[in-house]
């Protein structure tokens, strides 16, 4: 089986919760990244309706070419300095 690196998408991030790791899909998208998540147990530690904390976290993919520029938009996010968008 071929994993995501050596088909070209490398972790940029885990998150410990899968609404968590979607917010940050969220941004890539806005941004035109390409991203996906992968958790060996994306279901929450109180079930599946339940998107809280999982044990072993979420992360989130991107292509390998886009990683640099992935980074700095999930770093920007995390510090509020997100430019606003103008009209």
């Amino acid at each position: 089986m071929t994993s995501e690196r050596e088909r070209g998408w490398v972790t940029i991030a885990n998150y410990r919760a899968g609404y968590e790791a979607d917010l940050a899909i969220a941004l890539l998208d806005a941004a035109g990244i390409p991203a996906v998540r992968r958790g060996n147990d994306i279901v929450g530690l109180f079930g599946p309706s339940f998107e809280g904390p999982t044990a072993r976290g979420v992360d989130v993919l991107v292509p390998a070419e886009a990683a640099a520029d992935a980074r700095e938009v999930l770093t920007a996010s995390d510090e509020g300095e997100r430019e606003p968008e103008s009209d």
